[in-house]
This record gives structure tokens, C-alpha cells and sequence, in this order.
């Protein structure tokens, strides 16, 4: 079976999608699923190899990512289907679904869209001059318009699957949650990510991994520092990420008075250096509201790393039941003072490591590829 992936987003660009995309697409080999994938090109350095790229260009106000040429990337398409295609497989609701959507319907074939993003919490951090409930109407009805003019839908979490229900979809939704490659973050070398980055080894370490944007509330665990380091003074918070809410946040740190006790790591190689960051940690923590699933959750659970986090939107299906991670409260004080018990409890870490490890392993990258495989042939055997 063939079938084309087309996304608005993928690495060199580090987000969720693009780990999502790179993680389905190499297990669906295994499960004889050709996957070939379009995705724009960027002027950084990345594959060209394996990837179908199309010319974009730069996206006002967000110098991130790029907007593929509508022109091209249907060119792209057609290119890539002459010579069959089984299903067309969108991954973002930009420029990839109208032109997926087009292509599917010219040569017959299935079409269905994974909504990776809850963009009714995310589009008034960055037009912040719009009033917020005009941004969410505006939200919902692109994602009803979108969605129930597909074959199905695929959400990472029962969350979003009951938020795009309450818009109004009503196209097949399958809750498929991304896996992960469990082995990949189960051998890290905790010792050598803290010898590089000036940690002592007796010193207690908070981690956050992720995009360092607005949404992600990481201004929250800052200020939760501020009380966790009354109980903890030792204590350090390392921020392993980049993106555009980077600067505030070092201003954030230094007017809370943290610099002594923070850590800005940036971008760390998925395969090389992340899992050593997550080995050199004593626990996750994560106050994003806004996720559909939460893979650095599981990721870092992969590695026995115990996790304390909000449990809102997608997270709540890894941390609610209660398998190596802990649903922390609301507030920033009520955080703190949690992650400092949690920190100097040593039984209770080694409880919750064996807990995280043993509740990763029903994450595995492989057997969410073959739930994936399957929804594709019963999509194609229905046409």
C-alpha cells in the first residue's frame, strides 16, 4: 500500500507533528505502508533525501515556519500520486489540507487528517490584539469545516476527541495516540549531560522538555520554582527547548531571582543528546493546558523518570492513572511545594521510576504504527 503524508511542518522544524510524523513513518514500513511524505523546504540545513520538499516562503510574524507555494505543492502532489497512491494522509490544517484534500478527491482515493493542535488555546498568544472569543469562534469553525469534509479524523487523545465533538464534527474520529520509541530513552548518560552542562551530580534537577513557546506555560514552573527552592535551595530547573517565548522567560528568571538556579540547554538531538538529559534529571515536570497528547511525558517516563504535571487536555490520559507520574495542583505555590516533597522523597522516586518505565512500555511506537496500518486498509477497502 501507498500513501502520501503532506504536512506544513517537519524537521528541520521541532514540534510535536514532526516527531509524530518521523516516528509513524518509520514503523509503517514494518507494516508494508509505503509513506511518502511532502513537507516544505526550509532555509536551514535538513533531509531532501527522503522527503519531498516544496518551495515556501517565510510566515509573517512567525519565523518558524514556512508556507509551501499552493502552485508547487499541488504540482508536488500530482507528481508523487502518478504513480499510485492508496490514501492521502494530512497532518496540519494550513496549506497541506486543501491541497490534500483536492488531490484525494481527483484521484478517488480516501483522504483523513491527524489534528495534532488545540488551536482554540494557541491563537491568541500570537494575535493577542484579537479578542480571544472571536479567535476561538474563528478556531471551531475551521476545525468543524475542515474535519467533517474528510474520510476520518485522527486525534491523539480522548480529549480532543471530545473537544472536536463539541464543535460539531462529525466525521469518524480514532483516537491514536503517537507512540515512542521506548528504547531510545531507556540508556541515557545522566553522568555526561551534567558534566557538560556545569551540573553537580549531588545537585537536584527539575526538567521541562519542549517547544519554548507561550502556550506552554512554562512561566508557570518558574514561578513554582520560587516557592519549590524555600523547602529545596539546591534545587535547579533545566529548560531543554527553544522557541519564541525564550527570552521572556530568561527575564522571568532573573527578576524572580532564579538565574542561579536555572539552566537554559536549548535544542537537544532527539537520538543523542535527550536521552541523556532525561537520565540526568530527578523529575519531569510540565504545566502546558493546551496539549493533545504529551509525548515528552511519555518520553521522559520511557527513560524512569517520574513525572509531576497539570493534567489538562490530552496529558490527562498519561498522568491520571497514576503509573509514574503525579497530577499537581493548579497553582504555582501548591506546584512548588510538591515538587520539593516529591524531590527529597527517594522512596517514593524509585516507586514512581519503576511505575513510569512499566506504563511507557504500553506506549510503543510499533504497535500504534499497526492500529495506524489497519485504519488505513479498512479506509481503502471501504471506497
Amino acid at each position: 500500500m501507498k500513501i502520501i503524508m503532506v504536512s506544513d511542518v517537519y524537521f528541520p522544524r521541532v514540534n510535536g507533528v514532526s516527531t509524530s510524523i518521523e516516528t509513524f513513518r518509520t514503523d509503517l514500513a514494518a507494516e508494508g505502508i509505503q509513506v511518502e511524505l511532502i513537507a516544505p523546504h526550509y532555509p536551514q540545513p535538513h533531509d531532501s533525501t527522503t522527503v519531498w520538499r516544496v518551495p515556501s516562503r517565510r510566515v509573517p510574524f512567525d519565523p518558524e515556519d514556512r508556507l509551501m507555494k499552493r502552485r508547487r505543492l499541488d504540482h508536488t502532489l500530482r507528481q508523487v500520486a502518478s504513480t499510485g497512491v492508496d490514501l492521502i494522509h494530512i497532518q496540519t490544517p494550513f496549506a497541506a489540507h486543501y491541497s490534500g484534500v483536492r488531490a484525494a478527491r481527483h484521484y478517488g482515493v480516501p483522504v483523513l487528517a491527524t489534528y495534532h493542535t488545540h488551536f482554540e488555546e494557541y491563537f491568541h498568544h500570537y494575535l493577542p490584539l484579537l479578542p480571544r472569543r472571536m479567535l476561538a469562534g474563528i478556531a471551531r469553525h475551521l476545525a468543524r469545516s475542515q474535519c467533517n469534509g474528510l474520510d476520518a479524523v485522527v486525534v491523539p487523545s480522548g480529549a480532543m476527541r471530545d473537544t472536536l465533538s463539541s464543535y460539531g464534527v462529525t466525521a469518524p474520529l480514532h483516537v491514536l495516540p503517537t507512540g515512542i520509541p521506548i528504547a531510545q530513552f531507556a540508556n541515557g548518560d545522566g553522568l555526561q549531560f551534567r558534566h557538560r552542562h556545569d551540573i553537580p551530580l549531588d545537585r537536584p534537577v527539575a526538567l521541562y522538555v519542549g517547544r519554548v513557546a507561550h502556550e506552554k506555560n512554562i512561566g508557570f514552573l518558574l514561578e513554582a520554582m520560587v516557592h519549590a527552592i524555600r523547602h529545596l535551595p539546591a534545587l535547579m530547573l533545566v529548560i531543554a527547548g527553544e522557541g519564541p517565548a525564550l527570552a521572556g522567560l530568561r527575564q522571568q528568571a532573573d527578576e524572580l531571582k532564579l538565574t542561579e538556579h536555572m539552566r537554559f540547554v536549548g535544542y537537544l538531538d532527539r537520538k543523542t543528546e535527550l536521552p541523556n538529559c532525561y537520565a540526568a534529571a530527578n523529575v519531569f515536570t510540565f504545566a502546558s493546558c493546551t496539549e493533545t497528547q504529551g509525548l515528552v511525558l511519555l518520553e521522559a517516563m520511557a527513560a524512569g523518570l517520574p513525572v509531576l504535571a497539570l493534567a489538562r487536555m490530552g496529558t490527562c490520559d498519561i498522568v491520571e492513572p497514576q503509573r509514574g507520574a503525579i497530577a499537581a495542583s493548579g497553582n504555582p505555590t501548591a506546584f512548588g511545594n510538591e515538587l520539593a516533597h516529591l524531590v527529597r522523597d527517594k522512596d517514593q522516586l524509585t516507586q514512581l521510576a519503576a511505575d513510569a518505565k512499566s506504563f511507557a512500555t504500553g506506549w510503543s511506537s510499533p504497535e500504534r504504527a499497526r492500529q495506524l496500518a489497519r485504519l488505513y486498509r479498512t479506509l481503502v477497502n471501504q471506497v
